[in-house]
């Protein structure tokens, strides 16, 4: 049955189409939007059906609706701090008739003051600074998802404690942040699997996503990196575009 939502009466919010159509998403036109490391970070999930996943910072919910598309079997909570942007997350998760659960809270208060068992999956674009001082300031708009007020330890924290032994955890984040990510998370965490996305074949990575397993051993892998743009007039490369339009997935 599809869920028939009217207009939506707030102003300044706008619905983008992403997957190819298979995800309708209401987000604020200005301020932070949902874009390429949502759609990657989504496409890192390729787990099984019955597995349960939380997403830390939900936000409007732009990689939880893509989980929820490509994994239709999971059990999807998102975490958002915002009530505004929590209540947006809501809203996309019926219109897209998934079962998600958005909770309204903050990672700084803990994996325990959820009262939720662990999950299998624990995924995340943390917000990308944590010193005030290291970039212009942020939009109003903006300063949520750009600027960890407690942290990236705070981020990694959360993510460690909410998921089972053997349960991973993804982020995507700043390159040049992959050293912290690494010894943050490898206190309890390890097996981890590292994919550079770049601008460019011929430029360094802006991006990198991390997977890490809670108790794993295995070396660390370096993956093949993804290259978003060619010099050929295309907007993406072959693959990037694939991922985009929910036709390839970048697993571990």
């Amino acid at each position: 049955m599809t869920v028939a939502l009217p207009p939506h009466p707030t102003t300044g919010i706008v619905e983008n189409a992403l997957l190819g159509g298979r995800v309708r998403l209401r987000q604020p036109a200005k301020g932070y939007r949902a874009g390429m490391d949502a759609a990657l970070l989504a496409a890192t999930v390729t787990g099984k059906r019955v597995e349960r996943l939380i997403e830390a910072g939900c936000g409007a919910g732009g990689a939880l609706m893509q989980i929820a598309a490509r994994q239709p079997g999971m059990a999807l909570v998102g975490l958002e701090r915002d009530p505004d942007m929590a209540a947006l997350a809501t809203e996309n998760a019926t219109l897209n008739e998934t079962s998600a659960r958005i909770v309204t809270g903050d990672v700084a208060a803990g994996f325990r003051a959820l009262d939720l068992p662990p999950f299998d999956w624990a995924v995340s674009n943390p917000p990308f600074f944590d010193d005030p001082e290291a970039l212009r300031a942020p939009a109003p708009g903006k300063r949520d998802a750009w600027m960890a007020d407690d942290g990236l330890a705070t981020w990694t924290r959360f993510l460690l404690k909410s998921v089972r032994e053997g349960g991973k955890i993804v982020v995507i984040h700043r390159a040049d942040r992959l050293a912290d990510l690494l010894a943050l998370l490898g206190d309890k965490a390890g097996s981890f699997a590292v994919r550079g996305v770049h601008p460019y074949a011929d430029e360094p990575a802006k991006r990198v996503l991390v997977q890490a397993i809670k108790t794993g051993r295995a070396p660390l892998r370096l993956l093949p990196p993804l290259v978003l743009h060619d010099r050929n007039g295309a907007k993406h490369t072959l693959e990037a575009e694939a991922i985009l339009r929910g036709e390839a997935a970048l697993p571990f």
